[in-house]
């Protein structure tokens, strides 16, 4: 069987979670998962799951509608509401129409009902694993605004706010009752620090942070 080529990026630390009742389904998938070089976990319930240490690495998780005790599209709605937000594939050996329609609404990636092709499995599980790793780069990247933005100081988160308006350097020093030197310096700080190439870089990172313009 020809299998995908999983992309190095995304594949390097990638984990599949499985989370699965039947242990021939889940010993099959681990075997199936390592084979093309990715890491894989088992588990027989969703607490287990919860249980374990999931590093903060491209992810995805291949989950069995009914198990035993409970089911795995309230599990969904659960890691929602617990901002588990890992692509989430199904599978079931059960499935119909509705519980598609509800795991595809509820947002799941996709939907496989037993017994599936491994090739069809191993390309859902490349798709979701190069979403999360798209996921991952955006909250390793606000993440960074963040901590830069946190080593502002009143004055420089101050100057951010006339500068993202559209002010002049004049003009804020006025606004802030400073001379246009020290208004200035405030700026270049506040960009260097912010690492700001440019006023609409700047900008960009001031919404991603919250950081409304300062009132006209």
């Amino acid at each position: 069987m020809n299998r995908i080529a999983f992309r190095p990026e995304d594949s390097d630390d990638a984990i599949v979670y499985i989370v699965d009742d039947d242990e021939s389904t889940r010993v099959s998938l681990c075997s199936l998962f390592r084979s093309v070089g990715l890491q894989a976990y088992a588990f027989e319930t969703t607490v287990r799951f919860m249980a374990a240490n999931r590093p903060e690495v491209p992810s995805c998780l291949l989950l069995d509608v009914r198990l035993r005790g409970e089911s795995g599209l309230t599990f969904q709605q659960q890691a929602a509401e617990l901002e588990i937000l890992m692509p989430i594939i199904f599978m079931t050996g059960h499935g119909d129409i509705a519980m598609t329609v509800s795991a595809m609404k509820a947002g799941a990636l996709d939907f496989f009902a037993k017994p599936f092709r491994d090739q069809d499995v191993l390309d859902a599980v490349a798709a979701a694993v190069s979403k999360d790793a798209e996921r991952l780069k955006k909250v390793t990247s606000e993440r960074k605004v963040r901590e830069s933005y946190d080593q502002l100081t009143p004055r420089e988160k101050e100057v951010i706010t006339f500068v993202i308006s559209g002010l002049l350097n004049k003009q804020i020093a006025a606004r802030m009752n400073v001379s246009e030197i020290t208004a200035k310096i405030h700026r270049g700080a506040a960009m260097k620090k912010m690492d700001a190439r440019s006023v609409a870089d700047l900008v960009r990172k001031a919404q991603l942070l919250g950081v409304a313009p300062a009132e006209p």
